[in-house]
């Protein structure tokens, strides 16, 4: 679970992005508020990329308002304000941004700004998760995993993590990879648990790398070695497959 920030510029150059923002282009105009916050093209200046931002959020630009959301939210330009950062992420949610939608489900989450209510921050997670949001389907699976905000449903954490570690996001890998191997929401298989908790293992570095290994050696001890011949089998497969589908 965590905040996350967006900034992407387009291929014009920073003259050209500056002449379409002052004839009023929103898409200009956030796209210049990116180059300040990111210092691409011209020096970093957060001042100048909240005002950027905001001149994009105040012509309704969903991507625009998010991005000032996010100043608010870091104090970046402007001092820090949860309330302004919410504001800002549901003007940006109400017009289908998945990223707003996610940051208003783990400030829902984690009472950030707000009190916290796990009902609504199921209600956000859904929305960005439907449109594939690869953190939001993992923080929906595991709200159904603990009850938070839903009723328990084993089978539902499932499978939203699946549709989490289908596109690669580690933890959801590992949490799925701990569902098969206690049998939760599925059938018990160790061959799956040792798949999906040695590609999460694969997929990260540092402390988190140490743990899922842990995990997955964990369950390699409890299968014989042609259940672990194919474990290694079908996590080759998958990671193939998932490149291919990466590249296409």
């Amino acid at each position: 679970m965590g905040l996350v920030s967006q900034g992407t510029t387009s291929a014009q150059t920073p003259a050209e992005t500056l002449q379409r923002a002052n004839q009023g282009d929103a898409f200009a105009q956030h796209n210049l508020g990116v180059r300040y916050a990111n210092g691409e093209g011209v020096a970093e200046d957060d001042a100048q990329a909240v005002a950027w931002y905001r001149k994009a959020a105040d012509q309704g630009y969903a991507p625009a308002q998010y991005s000032l959301g996010s100043m608010y939210l870091e104090g970046r330009g402007v001092p820090r304000d949860s309330a302004q950062a919410m504001a800002w992420f549901r003007k940006s949610a109400d017009q289908g941004n998945a990223l707003a939608q996610y940051n208003l489900g783990v400030m829902y989450d984690t009472g950030h700004g707000v009190a916290q209510d796990f009902t609504q921050a199921v209600a956000w997670y859904r929305k960005a998760a439907d449109q594939g949001h690869a953190d939001a389907q993992y923080n929906l699976g595991s709200m159904y995993d603990t009850g938070e905000g839903v009723l328990d449903d084993d089978t539902q954490a499932v499978a939203w993590y699946r549709q989490a570690a289908d596109q690669g996001y580690a933890p959801a890998q590992t949490s799925l990879g701990l569902m098969y191997a206690t049998g939760q929401g599925v059938a018990q298989d160790y061959v799956e648990a040792h798949k999906w908790r040695n590609l999460a293992a694969s997929r990260v570095t540092g402390d988190d790398q140490k743990q899922y290994a842990d995990t997955r050696d964990a369950t390699a001890k409890a299968m014989t070695s042609s259940q672990l011949a194919e474990a290694q089998k079908r996590a080759v497969e998958w990671q193939a497959a998932f490149e291919k589908r990466q590249a296409e």
